[in-house]
């Protein structure tokens, strides 16, 4: 009798939030991040929820940036797309160029909420804004790559300090491998975002014609002509010297896994990896952060910005439009700025909780130190016209083609030369089809 009595006590709950839920006005939410970092955009939409008893918002993990773009466009036909979708970098041309969104700037006017979008960062606001300032997408997780090593490893090495430029990197592998020749040196996975598009800006080169894609869709890809070749070389010369390995996860540990695990001295990746190592790492692991390192010759440029924004979709009711923007707002204020930042590595992206964290000297302590050398690095200089960002149409594929000819240098079916030609002629084949998609139109 008692179980019975439990589960009818149950079942009356269930329906009564069921009915509840249905009082709210429902809007979804499709997001890419997908482990700890998906746990904790959950964790914000939970928060909304709590926070306000008039709508509801329903996250749904796609369990990475690629498929929720994907799905998102398969969710379009069939009409059964979400109201927000966070989309990455890579993707902002193809949204921007299909029209189907509604701009936050646009929204948060027409619903009369107030947000400064002056606050926001410039080098992240531009990124998702249209030439004439309009912001096409709400920038929410912001980040930028760094390089992740171990104090110790360098101490034994004979390194008081992480080096400054790629020729120092170079000399830290040798030493390393001399000092511990058992451990991995440099845990290395391919990543068009590093080696490719974040190397370009910090040497102020470009990744393609037209400004990177800004001044026109009849950009070229030219990356095959630049020092990235040099470094794709280096990185490919390492390789094969035994100097780094490849972690990509696939049978083994990734890159970022494998230094947490203490097995190997240095990897690069987003500082949004930051507070997922600090969880992973073992207590007795001394690490730190440190900016890309330079080519000698070269004068330290800003980084860009990656990570994603919030883009609101064409097609939904007024009713979720109106959920949709007071979720925005919420993740607006300076209180769920410093949450994400707090519970992840990204860092603000706006003045205001910029301001509020250095206020509370949030920098200072562990596990948060090191993070504010990713502002330093996307704040170094102000952009040029090579580093304000990558405007390209169909980036998504144009980074799978590098991918795949790097693996295949790296596997030894070719030169590091012509892999990077033939990513090149496959990507500006893809730019070519984007360019006849939208034959008579120009990036707004």
């Amino acid at each position: 009798m008692k179980s019975t009595y439990i589960s009818a006590f149950a079942v009356a709950a269930v329906l009564g939030g069921a009915a509840q839920a249905q009082d709210k006005i429902q809007f979804e939410y499709w997001y890419g991040l997908g482990g700890y970092l998906g746990d904790v955009v959950q964790s914000t939409c939970d928060r909304f929820n709590e926070s306000q008893d008039t709508y509801e918002i329903t996250c749904v993990g796609q369990e990475g940036y690629a498929n929720a773009v994907q799905n998102t466009i398969a969710a379009f036909r069939a009409d059964e797309h979400p109201t927000l979708v966070q989309a990455y970098d890579a993707g902002t041309a193809d949204l921007m160029m299909s029209g189907e969104f509604y701009s936050v700037t646009k929204m948060m006017d027409d619903f009369d909420i107030e947000i400064d979008w002056d606050d926001y960062f410039p080098g992240i606001a531009n990124y998702y804004a249209a030439s004439t300032g309009e912001l096409f997408a709400m920038p929410f997780n912001s980040s930028t790559p760094m390089m992740y090593y171990n104090i110790d490893d360098l101490e034994a090495a004979g390194f008081d300090a992480p080096p400054a430029t790629w020729e120092a990197f170079e000399q830290l592998l040798v030493a390393l491998e001399e000092a511990q020749p058992e451990k991995c040196n440099y845990a290395y996975a391919p990543s068009t975002w590093i080696d490719l598009e974040q190397l370009s800006m910090a040497h102020n080169i470009p990744v393609a014609t037209k400004n990177n894609g800004y001044d026109g869709l009849d950009a070229e890809y030219v990356y095959n002509t630049t020092q990235h070749v040099t470094h794709m070389e280096n990185i490919k010369r390492w390789h094969d010297e035994g100097l780094l390995e490849l972690r990509t996860s696939q049978g083994g540990l990734n890159a970022r896994d494998s230094f947490a695990q203490n097995e190997c001295s240095l990897y690069f990746g987003s500082i949004a990896g930051h507070q997922t190592v600090h969880n992973t790492a073992s207590d007795d692991m001394n690490w730190d952060v440190e900016m890309l390192p330079i080519y000698e010759g070269f004068e330290r440029h800003n980084t860009v910005v990656g990570g994603a924004a919030l883009w609101v979709l064409s097609g939904k009711t007024e009713n979720e439009y109106r959920g949709a923007a007071e979720y925005l707002k919420f993740l607006a204020t300076p209180e769920s700025s410093i949450y994400w930042s707090t519970n992840t590595g990204y860092i603000p992206v706006n003045d205001t909780a910029y301001q509020a964290m250095l206020e509370q000297d949030f920098w200072a302590e562990e596990p948060y130190a090191g993070r504010e050398k990713a502002i330093e690095s996307l704040t170094y200089t102000e952009p040029t016209e090579l580093t304000g960002g990558i405007r390209l149409g169909g980036f998504i594929q144009a980074r799978s083609e590098w991918v795949n000819e790097v693996q295949a240098a790296l596997g030894g079916d070719k030169t590091m030369q012509e892999a990077l030609d033939t990513a090149v002629e496959r990507s500006n084949a893809v730019l070519r089809r984007f360019e006849r998609t939208y034959r008579g139109k120009e990036l707004p």
